[in-house]
């Protein structure tokens, strides 16, 4: 995964992420969105057949929004984690009742 900034400043971000599409970029946006510091975040996929999408993210007063994405990260991280540990769980109790 590469990614690029294409604009930056003091309440905003535009990433270009080559290698990803809308799986991961519908997730950290709608986590971002959960963030009462954000005014308005989204994405785009340009083109279907083309491996890379676009992250905007603008924010309110004088929150970083560099801050704001690492914060997002690390809550979809912990998500992730969360639903590893239910999914073993109920995994194993599926493979004892065959």
């Amino acid at each position: 995964m590469k990614i690029k900034v294409l604009k930056e400043t003091a309440n905003e971000l535009k990433l270009e992420v080559e290698g990803e599409g809308h799986s991961l970029l519908n997730l950290l946006q709608k986590t971002i969105l959960e963030d009462d510091r954000v005014e308005m975040a989204g994405y785009d996929v340009p083109h279907p057949l083309i491996d890379r999408a676009i992250l905007y993210i603008h924010t309110k007063g004088k929150t970083n929004p560099e801050t704001v994405i690492k914060e997002a990260t690390k809550k979809v991280l912990s998500l992730s984690k969360e639903f590893q540990k239910s999914f073993r769980k109920v995994s194993k109790g599926y493979k004892k009742s065959k």
